[in-house]
């Protein structure tokens, strides 16, 4: 049988998976058991799917509708194999995707996007608006169970998944069958009936799927302290018939209390470092642990005491708390410790601010001031787990705004004065004043940071489409410039002229062509006029042994001097300054030129100003610094060294073709630097030039943290 060679039938997946797709033998049971279920439900989709599509042709209108539906019916059954295989294939890939994964970068799934950008057609809106409205609606109904399977699977892969890398999850099940209906030839409305078809056959039964995943993982002991997902289906009564094709949708899955499930797929990681939060006591004294609230004053009187100095921002956190517990043990009597959650909540934010104070990304100022943040993020995350998974929580958004506005700050001496940065040591000292219990005051000091940032970045973006402005501007007038230079090159190179003639082309006729190009174009009559002016003045120096073209030249000079005069004006060049050239030119055309004018070759070329040479042409086309230069993008940021102490933060607005001209702004839109493309590749080598990363603060911090513990994971798991 031949197949497609983008597709691999379901059998050779089952029987030849990718060698590098190392999966634990539970999870090729979860998707062997979930690839037969979602097999059943496409083939009750389309056993559906004809009578769905006849009803519509039978009601249909006129006849191109009921024309539609019948080639619809005819298109589906010809490729309902593929269709299924396809569906089946990428299923298969998401979970060796998960194997992938666990040996090092991460490998995620590319999601389609159900939101509708601007500029979209009027189908694909609808087809958006249908996507997400069923997306709402699984999470709505099976939220719980889809957020305990991503925890699971986390735990069991060794590291943290969001619902999107879940190859069992609504987002890519739908993806995956839009990919399998690429082949269909059919129109939107079609294509909307097909999905709802798809919600009732087959994401309409998603709580078993789930429920039958989480069971085979319980089995194993994967997180089996996680409290089961009640069932949808009481009496018998199957989830398709109590499906409410109104259901509200819900953009976030329904999280149990304190968004446990994600966190506890991180305590996995975190019992690598546990223990370095007690007290100082006896080992023989009973543990007793303090309560959370108490933990939360014990903060709060610390929080009080935060250094508002950067040169004691790195005080150790744990060791702070450690010594508060000892106080507390010896006045109780009894050794008086946090709970295990609480202390891995304390491990991993120490870990994150750890990762903060070596961030090379933000200026060091800014270090310390969002270092000062450490103890009323504890404690948010201390109060609501879910501080770790979702990335719109107000507190970690903070964190990230604080972080990308002081990204493009460039250092300066009296930084205490500057106004972005006293605007966020306000921020930071009323967290530490007003903020005890009640999380609201970061939704609050959010609000008002990010209406602050937005007024600033609409300044900065007035200011920097000026500058682009300003380049577009200068690009033209360069190319303009070069296309005159190149017309006088050709009709004056090799020719002996009076230097008189040459110097007035050159110098003043050369600008007059610049605005005719630049005013009117190189199609304008303008344009043709100028350069006819000009090649008449070439050829009336040249004339003096012939006497019947002299003739003609007594015809056409008062015409020849009023077009050199009127070009010469509208070029605003001031008569007075011109007067001896036409002086002398009405001695080149009475009298012999040997005793007039000193005649010379024209031997180099005319330009407006000298190139600069590119360090690209002396490095080779591998060079790491060079590709590195290339792969530099409009909107990234880089340091670069400006002198001995002087280092200047600045962002790429434009690229000027074709002379790769990298024109870099500094944050208030100002132009402040443009290298070349080989300028900047040395840059780079020499290591006066430094892109930063302007990823998400907390997101780049808690990546690496992941990593670091998944080593000490591993590096535990090797010793004997």
């Amino acid at each position: 049988m031949h197949y497609d060679g983008k597709v691999v039938p379901i059998s050779k997946a089952h029987t030849t998976p990718s060698p590098l797709a190392r999966l634990p033998v539970v999870l090729l049971q979860v998707r062997d058991k979930a690839a037969q279920q979602l097999q059943q439900g496409l083939q009750e989709l389309f056993d559906n799917a004809d009578d769905t599509l006849f009803e519509m042709a039978d009601k249909a209108r006129n006849n191109l509708d009921h024309h539609i539906f019948f080639e619809a019916m005819r298109d589906l059954r010809l490729k309902r194999k593929n269709f299924e295989r396809v569906f089946m294939e990428q299923l298969f890939a998401a979970f060796a995707n998960l194997g992938l994964a666990g040996q090092g970068e991460r490998q995620l799934v590319p999601v389609v996007s159900y939101d509708a950008v601007p500029g979209t057609s009027s189908d694909e809106l609808e087809k958006a608006v249908a996507l997400e409205a069923m997306l709402g609606r699984v999470r709505h109904r099976d939220g719980l169970a889809l957020g305990q399977l991503t925890a699971r699977l986390s735990a069991l892969l060794d590291k943290c998944l969001d619902e999107r890398e879940n190859p069992l999850g609504p987002a890519l099940l739908c993806e995956f069958f839009l990919r399998a209906g690429r082949s269909l030839g059919v129109e939107i409305r079609v294509k909307l009936i097909m999905l709802k078809l798809f919600e009732k056959y087959v994401l309409s039964d998603a709580d078993q799927l789930y429920g039958e995943a989480n069971r085979l993982l319980v089995a194993t002991g994967v997180l089996p302290e996680l409290k089961a997902a009640p069932s949808r289906r009481p009496g018998g009564r199957t989830a398709r018939e109590g499906l409410r094709e109104d259901s509200a949708p819900n953009a976030d899955p329904p999280l149990d209390e304190n968004g446990q499930q994600a966190f506890a797929a991180l305590q996995a990681l975190l019992k690598a470092v546990r223990g370095g939060v007690a007290p100082t006591l006896e080992a023989s004294a009973e543990p007793q642990p303090i309560a959370t609230r108490d933990l939360l004053r014990l903060l709060s009187h610390l929080q009080q005491y935060v250094p508002a100095s950067e040169t004691e921002d790195d005080v150790d956190l744990r060791n702070q708390l450690g010594q508060l517990l000892t106080r507390v043990s010896v006045k109780s009597g009894k050794s008086r410790v946090v709970e295990v959650a609480d202390e891995d909540v304390i491990n991993l934010i120490a870990m994150l601010f750890e990762f903060i104070r070596k961030d090379c990304n933000l200026p060091d100022p800014f270090k310390a001031l969002i270092a000062r943040l450490q103890i009323p993020l504890l404690k948010v995350a201390v109060l609501d787990k879910s501080f770790f998974s979702r990335a719109s929580h107000p507190a970690r958004r903070l964190l990230n705004e604080i972080a990308a506005v002081a990204l493009g700050w460039s250092p300066r001496e009296d930084y205490s004065r500057d106004y972005l940065y006293l605007r966020i040591e306000q921020v930071v000292q009323r967290l530490l004043n007003d903020f005890v219990e009640d999380p609201a005051i970061f939704s609050q000091l959010l609000v008002e940071f990010t209406a602050f940032t937005a007024d600033e970045q609409r300044r900065s973006e007035l200011v920097e489409q000026h500058t682009r402005d300003a380049e577009d501007t200068r690009v033209r007038t360069d190319a303009a410039r070069q296309r005159v230079a190149d017309v006088l090159n050709r009709r004056l190179l090799g020719k002996t002229l009076p230097q008189a003639v040459v110097q007035f082309l050159q110098q003043a006729w050369s600008q007059v062509l610049l605005l005719a190009s630049l005013k009117h174009g190189e199609q304008s009559v303008q344009w043709l006029a100028a350069l006819r002016t000009m090649d008449d003045l070439i050829w009336s120096v040249g004339l003096q042994d012939d006497t019947e073209a002299g003739r003609h030249l007594l015809a056409r000079l008062p015409g020849l001097l009023k077009a050199l005069r009127d070009g010469l004006t509208s070029a605003a060049f001031d008569p007075f300054s011109t007067r001896e050239f036409f002086i002398r030119l009405q001695a080149l055309h009475v009298q012999p030129l040997d005793g007039v004018e000193t005649l010379s070759v024209v031997r180099e070329p005319f330009v407006f100003s000298a190139a600069l040479p590119d360090a690209a042409e002396d490095l080779p086309s591998d060079d790491p610094d060079l590709i590195n230069a290339y792969q530099t993008r409009i909107g990234d940021w880089i340091e670069f060294q400006d002198g001995a102490d002087t280092v200047q933060r600045c962002k790429l607005t434009t690229i000027v073709a074709p002379a790769n001209r990298y024109v870099f702004i500094n944050r208030t839109g100002l132009k402040v630097l443009e290298q070349r493309v080989g300028q900047l590749a040395l840059g780079f080598k020499r290591g006066t030039l430094r892109r930063l990363d302007d990823g998400l603060l907390f997101d780049r911090a808690l990546a690496s943290v992941l990593g670091h513990l998944r080593q000490l994971n591993r590096a535990k798991a090797s010793q004997p």
